[in-house]
């Protein structure tokens, strides 16, 4: 096939869609809209499929296809290209970006269908998916750089949707604001790693990797992969920057599904398994991104526990997910944090489209108080989100049961991780479990508690097929990346397809060896079993004894208000950072700006025309003043010569 054909109509077909949708923008049509941008997506997925097909005829030691358009960037020894490579780890991310996307478009239409600004909205959609593409598909950091402001526009342009709103034209420019932060850094790395190696390219700066890993924090290496980490931190919240992403709830929930919880969110993951050789080669790095990973997978979840908005829960959820990735990625299992990105987007997705739904049936409302024993009135919406459920708290044979354990396994074995990691890892499992329960049992079980006035309907087929396809992914997603453990007693002995489609995208751990099978399986029945118990008791809290949760809150007053106050970063950030720069840029603005730069340029502009009205007045046109001029000029000149 004609790859740089398919390559083109891979990117440019939402691009296409945003320039329909984006011209027709005041039109109030929602479906014809949400038709344009779907079919756009969904002609991407065809080309993504074709060229992933192709991919797979290649021998697995050379699959790659690498398509250059144009020379973007020449200036000295810097030479960039408008290049773009299809691998088996960017393969992964194209069929999960047009995949997904397409569902999720399906599913705007009818959550849009009364949107007067419809047409924008798809508009923006399509254009998120254009830069999601570049992202993923850049064959060097510069073009990857492009696709990831290009998303982090589009995520502004989005969260703050309703913009005539306050509070959601706050809560987009706080992602704006935040993720610049972010975004400073991943350049610094971009600067560093240039003056190292001479280059930007992917495949260049791998080869360039040092064999050998440097323990020293001031080598160009961990610098330059430190200040990466802290861009990926800002794109896909974590501590420090994680602050952004609940708030981003307040745009579409579509938006929710799409952007903060199947793909832009994921760039940081996936830029650092890009670059896995080069991050091996700097274990501080690699220290420091497994110890933020565990601790962010506490934090979303302890938070994610006392949340009353539906949104709210799933975004928590999602940062402490994306924790988990992090926590891979750090202890070296890269292949672990492709394929929970993979299985997240499956039941995240269906999860943010489930709370969708559930909004749309309950007209806008979001308080889960407000909810219960909706499983009668929403049955296609319940069994979908209950597999959504049932995979994220990590049972078997649910997809996110096989991600989640590897990736704890690998906390527990690597070199690089640490048995207190698995610790933190399977705590977070067990938190997640009870929180999700909880969502689960407030929102769809137990007594009804929505208002009379209030009269819940299923949603139509434009978006419950999304949800039943998304449903159907989180019982199977898992199935191609079976452990061998399992996949021992199978019958059959499936192997590991994920492993095999990876392995020579991915370096190996140095030093790792064989898991010992007991020891695997015994963590795997340990957090199997904590997941168990804890959704029990959080259903029996929540359904069988609804009085108690409230007990609890009380006996542990102080704690529950610490949590349930989010720990209160965003004041430290007021108290510590925000107020601070805004108390000090008034300060120069009044002093500087106001006093000093202000009143100079006026006494300059003063004496300067005060010089124009006195010449002005030297030359006003009366013969007789000449005439004075130069009798005055005459025995000046005089004076001068008798006193000589």
């Amino acid at each position: 096939m004609n790859h740089p054909i398919l390559m083109a109509t891979l990117l440019l077909a939402p691009f296409v869609g945003f320039l329909i949708n984006g011209l027709r923008y005041k039109r109030h049509s929602a479906n014809l809209a949400g038709v344009i941008a779907t079919t756009a997506v969904v002609i991407s997925f065809i080309s993504a499929i074709l060229l992933v097909v192709d991919l797979v005829g290649l021998p697995p030691e050379t699959r790659v296809i690498s398509v250059k358009f144009f020379e973007w960037i020449s200036v000295a020894s810097l030479k960039i290209n408008a290049g773009f490579v299809l691998d088996p780890v960017s393969a992964i991310m194209i069929l999960v970006i047009t995949g997904v996307g397409s569902l999720i478009h399906l599913f705007s239409i009818g959550y849009m269908h009364h949107d007067a600004g419809a047409a924008k909205y798809f508009a923006y959609l399509n254009l998120f998916l254009f830069n999601m593409l570049i992202l993923v598909l850049g064959d060097s950091l510069p073009v990857m750089f492009v696709g990831w402001e290009g998303v982090g526009l589009c995520s502004y342009l989005l969260i703050g949707f309703w913009f005539t709103d306050d509070q959601k034209a706050a809560a987009g420019m706080k992602a704006f604001v935040t993720n610049r932060v972010g975004d400073a850094a991943f350049l610094l790395g971009m600067f560093i790693l240039f003056l190292s190696f001479g280059t930007l390219t992917f495949s260049e700066i791998n080869q360039l990797a040092p064999t050998d890993p440097t323990l020293a924090w001031m080598n160009p290496v961990t610098l330059g992969t430190l200040f990466l980490f802290i861009g990926a931190t800002g794109k896909s919240a974590q501590i420090p920057l994680y602050v952004w992403l609940p708030d981003a709830m307040a745009g579409p929930t579509p938006v929710s599904a799409l952007i903060h919880a199947a793909t832009m969110v994921t760039a940081g993951v996936y830029m650092i398994v890009r670059l896995n050789p080069l991050f091996l080669a700097a274990p501080n790095t690699m220290m420091i991104i497994a110890i933020i990973g565990a601790l962010t997978v506490l934090l979303g979840a302890t938070i994610g526990m006392t949340q009353w908005d539906i949104k709210k829960v799933l975004a928590y959820s999602t940062v402490s997910q994306l924790g988990y990735m992090f926590l891979a990625c750090g202890v070296g299992a890269f292949g672990a944090a492709m394929f929970h990105l993979m299985t997240h987007a499956f039941f995240k997705a269906l999860m943010f489209l489930g709370s969708g739904s559930v909004i749309h049936a309950m007209h806008e409302e979001q308080d889960i108080r407000k909810m219960g024993g909706l499983k009668k009135y929403l049955p296609i919406t319940h069994w979908t989100f209950f597999f959504g459920w049932v995979a994220i708290i990590g049972l078997p044979p649910f997809a996110g049961f096989f991600s989640k354990d590897e990736i704890l396994a690998f906390a527990f074995f690597s070199p690089l991780g640490h048995e207190a990691l698995w610790a933190v890892g399977a705590l977070g499992a067990t938190l997640t479990a009870f929180y999700m329960t909880r969502l689960m049992a407030l929102t769809f079980w137990g007594k009804s508690r929505v208002p009379k006035d209030t009269h819940p309907h299923e949603s139509p087929p434009t978006m419950s097929i999304p949800l039943i396809v998304l449903g159907v992914l989180s019982i199977v997603g898992g199935w191609i990346g079976i452990p061998h453990v399992i996949g021992a007693i199978l019958p059959g002995h499936p192997e590991n397809f994920l492993e095999h489609w990876l392995h020579h995208s991915i370096k190996p751990i140095p030093g790792l060896t064989p898991f010992d099978v007991t020891t695997e399986w015994v963590l795997m029945g340990v957090s199997v079993t904590l997941a168990i118990c804890s959704a029990f008791v959080a259903y029996h809290m929540y359904v069988q004894a609804p009085q108690k949760p409230e007990k609890v809150a009380k006996a542990i007053g102080p704690v529950y208000k610490v949590i349930y106050n989010k720990y209160f970063v965003d004041e430290a950030y007021f108290a510590g950072i925000i107020n601070p720069l805004v108390k000090a840029s008034k300060g120069l603005w009044y002093y500087i700006d106001v006093n000093f730069i202000d009143k100079t340029t006026y006494v300059i502009s003063d004496v300067v025309r005060g010089g124009g009205s006195l010449v002005r007045s030297l030359q006003n046109g009366n013969i007789q003043v000449y005439a004075m001029y130069i009798s005055l000029g005459l025995v000046a000149t005089l004076l001068f010569l008798l006193v000589r």
